[in-house]
Formats: C-alpha cells, sequence, structure tokens
C-alpha cells in the first residue's frame, strides 16, 4: 500500500485536502455543514450513496455540473488510459443528450472540472491492492479552495471508486435540464473493510455470452464488488478453449456457446478496467464429468463418469495442461480448484480404480486426500495461491497447504474454525449468500457478518472478505441479473462500509430507501435489477408504482 508520507506528491496534496476539510467546517465560510459519519443516527437526512463511505462531511447547498465536465488528471507520467476511459464512460452516465444539449453558454456552472490526484501511474491489479480515496466536492463561494471537485488516491483504483461515489452524488433536475450536487459541499474519505468483495457466476449450467458477463462486471463496478468468481467449468458443460487439450471444450452443449482464448482474456481485461479481478475455478475431482466428452479416458469407466479418474498420471496432466494455459489469460492470485460434493463411491466399483486403490493402501477418502493435494501442487507451482470449497478443510485440515483459502459454502461456522487453524478464509453461507436461494431477502444478505464468531483480531485479519454466488441452474441471460441485483449489493455494502455504519439502526429506516434507490439508479444505467422488496428475489413488480417504492 502506497504511502503518503513517502510520497514526494503527497505533501501538498495532503495538505490541500486539509485545508479544505478545515474550510468546509468554518463558519467564516457561511453555514456550517452539517457533519455526518457513516455511523450516525438514524434521525438524520438519509444520504443516497452506495455503498456507504467509511467517513463523509457534507453541507446544504445545492451545486450546478457543466455538461462539458473536465478531467485534469495529475499522475505521475503525465496520463492514465484506464482512468481517462473510465471518466468518460462515467460521463456519459451522468449526463443524457439532452442534458448536454441543454447547456447554456452564457451560464456559470459550479462544478466544470473533476481533478483527479493519484500518487502512482501503476495500473497492475494485484490482491489487496489499495483502494482507498477521498472526494472533495466545493463550489465558487469559497465553500472549497478548489473550484470543482477533487479525488485524490494512491493508486489508480481508489480513483476508480472515487469516480463511481462523484457520480453517485450528481442527480438530474428535470425541471431545468441540468445535473445537481445536493448537500454540498461534500468531503469524503473511503476505503473498503475487506479486500475480497466477490460475486460468482456459473457458466457451465447455462452459457453467457460475453457481453452479459460484461453487463454483469459493469454492475459490479458500481457496487463496488471487486472479484469475480467465474465458474467456468463443471459436470454439464466444458465452454472455455483450453488450447494443450482441444477436445475438452467438445463437452460445451454446442459450438455457439463457448469461450475462446481470447474471449477470456477480453473478460479479463475488461474487468481490469474496472477495478476487479477475475477469480478462475476448476473444480476437481468432483463435478467434471463434461471433460470425458473430449477426452473419455479422465473417466474411470463409462458408468463412473465423475470424480475423474484418480489413478492415472494422464488425468493430472490435463489439470496441468488446463491450469498451465489459464496461467496465461488470469493474472489473479488466487484459483479456484472445487473439491466439493466428492462422492467416490464408483471408485470402488471400477476394477483398475480399485486396484491402484488397494495397491497404494488408501481408501477412497485418502484418494480423496491425495487428488486434492496433488492439483493444489499443480498450481502452487504455477504461482497461483489455491482457494477450495470447505470439504478439503472439513476432511483433512491437517494436510492442505497452508498458503490454501477455505471458502465456505455449507453453513455457518467454518471460517472461526479455519482462521483458527491459521488459515485464511471466504465467506458464502449458502443460507444467506446464495441468490439462487430465491426465498432469502435482501434483509438477509444485508446482515450476514464475515466476522461472525471471530472475536480475536489477528483471527479477524484472516477473513479475506465474501463473495455472493449466482449458481447458474435457473439463470441464464435472461433472467441473470435481475436474480443478482440488488441482493448482491446490499451483500457489497457489508463488505465495503464500516461495521459500525451496517450494524446500527431501524433497516426499514435506514438501508431501504437507499436501497431503492440504487436499484433504481442501476436501472437507469441499464441493469435489470428487480424490485428490492418481493417474495421471491426477482419477481417483477406487483402493480403501478414509482422504482423509489419497490
Amino acid at each position: 500500500m502506497a504511502s503518503k508520507s513517502l510520497d514526494p506528491f503527497a505533501l501538498p496534496r495532503f495538505l490541500l485536502l486539509s485545508l479544505a476539510a478545515s474550510l468546509l467546517l468554518s463558519p467564516s465560510h457561511g453555514r456550517i455543514p452539517h457533519l455526518r459519519t457513516a455511523s450516525s443516527s438514524a434521525d438524520d437526512q438519509l444520504v443516497y450513496l452506495w455503498p456507504l463511505p467509511k467517513l463523509l462531511r457534507h453541507g446544504y447547498r445545492t451545486l450546478s455540473v457543466d455538461p462539458d465536465l473536465a478531467l485534469d488528471l495529475q499522475i505521475p507520467g503525465g496520463e492514465s488510459l484506464l482512468l481517462s476511459e473510465a471518466f468518460e464512460s462515467y460521463r456519459d452516465l451522468i449526463f443524457t443528450q439532452w442534458e448536454r444539449s441543454a447547456r447554456r453558454s452564457y451560464m456559470v456552472y459550479d462544478v466544470n472540472k473533476l481533478t483527479v490526484l493519484v500518487a502512482s501511474d501503476d495500473d497492475t491489479l494485484q490482491f489487496g491492492v489499495d483502494e482507498s480515496y477521498t472526494l472533495t466536492v466545493g463550489g465558487e463561494e469559497s465553500l472549497s479552495i478548489v473550484n470543482g471537485a477533487v479525488i485524490e488516491a494512491n493508486t489508480v483504483f481508489g480513483a476508480l471508486r472515487g469516480l463511481e461515489t462523484f457520480s453517485q452524488l450528481c442527480t438530474p433536475n428535470i425541471d431545468n435540464k441540468t445535473v445537481e450536487i445536493q448537500k454540498a459541499p461534500w468531503y469524503i474519505e473511503d476505503e473498503p473493510r475487506f479486500s475480497f468483495r466477490g460475486l460468482l457466476i456459473d457458466t457451465s449450467r447455462h452459457y453467457l455470452p460475453v457481453n452479459v458477463i460484461k453487463q454483469v462486471i459493469d454492475a459490479m463496478s458500481y457496487a463496488k464488488l471487486n472479484v469475480l468468481h467465474w465458474h467456468i467449468v463443471d459436470e454439464q458443460s466444458f465452454p472455455l478453449e483450453v488450447p494443450s487439450y482441444p477436445n475438452l471444450w467438445k463437452g460445451a452443449y454446442s459450438k455457439l456457446e463457448r469461450y475462446t482464448v481470447e474471449d477470456a482474456y477480453e473478460v479479463v481485461d475488461f474487468a481490469k478496467k474496472r477495478g476487479i479481478h477475475i477469480m478462475a475455478e476448476v473444480d476437481v475431482p468432483g463435478h467434471a464429468e463434461s471433460w470425458g466428452a473430449g477426452y473419455p479416458d479422465l473417466w474411470p469407466s463409462a458408468n463412473c463418469t465423475e470424480p475423474l479418474d484418480v489413478s492415472k498420471n494422464f488425468t493430472f496432466e490435463v489439470i496441468s495442461g488446463i491450469l498451465t494455459d489459464m496461467r496465461k489469460i488470469f493474472p489473479f492470485g488466487l484459483f479456484h480448484l472445487g473439491g466439493d460434493e466428492v462422492n467416490t463411491d464408483c471408485w470402488n466399483s471400477t476394477p483398475h480404480v480399485k486396484q491402484w486403490l488397494q495397491e497404494g493402501n488408501m481408501t477412497t477418502k485418502e484418494a480423496y486426500k491425495y487428488f486434492v493435494l496433488r492439483a493444489q501442487k499443480i498450481a502452487t507451482s504455477l504461482g497461483w495461491i489455491p482457494v477450495n470449497w470447505e470439504e478439503t478443510f472439513n476432511s483433512f485440515e491437517e494436510n492442505l497447504n497452508p498458503q490454501t483459502v477455505v471458502h465456505n459454502w455449507l453453513g455457518p461456522g467454518v471460517c472461526p474454525k479455519a482462521v483458527a487453524k491459521g488459515f485464511r478464509c471466504i465467506m458464502s453461507n449458502q443460507g444467506v449468500w446464495y441468490l439462487d436461494h430465491l426465498d432469502v431477502p435482501w434483509e438477509n444478505f444485508y446482515n450476514s457478518e464475515p466476522l461472525e464468531g471471530i472475536n480475536n483480531i489477528t483471527q479477524q485479519k484472516l477473513v479475506l472478505g465474501g463473495e455472493v454466488c449466482m449458481w447458474g441452474e435457473m439463470v441464464d441471460t435472461s433472467n441473470v441479473q435481475q436474480t443478482i441485483w440488488p441482493r448482491a449489493a446490499a451483500a457489497a455494502e457489508r463488505l465495503w462500509s464500516p461495521w459500525e455504519a451496517t450494524s446500527v439502526g431501524n433497516l426499514n429506516t435506514t438501508v431501504l430507501p437507499r436501497l431503492r434507490h440504487f436499484r433504481c439508479l442501476l436501472n437507469h444505467r441499464g441493469v435489470a435489477a428487480a424490485p428490492v422488496t418481493n417474495k421471491h428475489a426477482r419477481d417483477a413488480p406487483y402493480g403501478p408504482a414509482s422504482c423509489f417504492l419497490q
């Protein structure tokens, strides 16, 4: 994490923003703005930002925003294509065409420039990258020492998060066809609570076209989620091209439901521009029946099509080939190896596998361990940190690679056990964070706490964060977005905002109106987010009503 004290450019900016903050609260510059931290009481007027920033101060004025808002990017090297493109995208989201065409040349706008100060031009997206930022928005009447708005960040990815917050402050005034920032001046300090804020998509049960995956990624960036867990293959289909073993994608549903290597690169690049990692998954040894469509020798027999054949070196040669090819595509440091729901019964009923077990003096449970650990060794040799579903920890925790990240899903209580043993953990408790469970309401997503049952501070640091899971059995392009949103956003605020902000007050008065507002924002941005309050997640509205009341 970059240190402001060590950055030769940081001291002037620090003084600049410190002075700006003091001016925001100075009675000599107009009304004393209302001071509000993210955990203020529910009696205060709501601030419609999602997720809530770590700290914010705001006033009472309304500022106009110039439709020709300019970007002043101050960064070592002078430019950042990533931030320049992001600014243009956000400007398109903030201003409609009629708002731009209604610009009055004689009008003096309060905010005509967005200054972005970034300490480093390094756009390497690594896990745990600094996503912190500060945002100040002032006006002409000396309410700020800058005329416009300023985002300061140590990294380009922190600046991206600041752009999202700035965009949410900008609201259209239809009466006069302008865009305004209300409750100005603003001073916001923000950073995520957890470094891993994930969403799983499943492209094996139903193929999702690349443009749909991109739409999901865009929506993730609006909620400040930062890891797309791409569950690419499973027993139903193998849609990904693997150059080392080109027959694997014969397991796809059809030739039109496949991802080329170029597709995968495109998804990774698109996500990076939004500060989002792609964590790929190849689930072994179970959930792999589709592999045998191209290479039948991976099946123990025609009657035993999964788990994969543990007795053949060929099985691990294929896994090595897949992971070697995928390592070229997916730069994220974590790789998911699955390891869940492995039914080993047919290994014992397959003669050559049974003989191999006997020769090795192994039970099927021990063979399951052998398989997982050998797959982990392949992954770590390629520089990956292995992630495994919790069954591996539950079955043989003492044998797992010490780097292993344990991924909870079966129920509560796993992360406390894992971190007590020194493992890192990701929370995805299916009872509260599985999006395919349509009867789980937004409140359950919002109230679920990744650190529940973990009181030791050192152990708390081993919880990387959490992930909501959109398993694909009952979703495809026709309904995936409204099944994900807005419930995924409820978990996103839990993962981003301070615990004090998300754990106090009446949800119906402090959270529900803001979540409805964010859902409407998603709708305006083209995301097919379902109404917040309904009985089965993606249900349509019950009748005529405002978006802000559903």
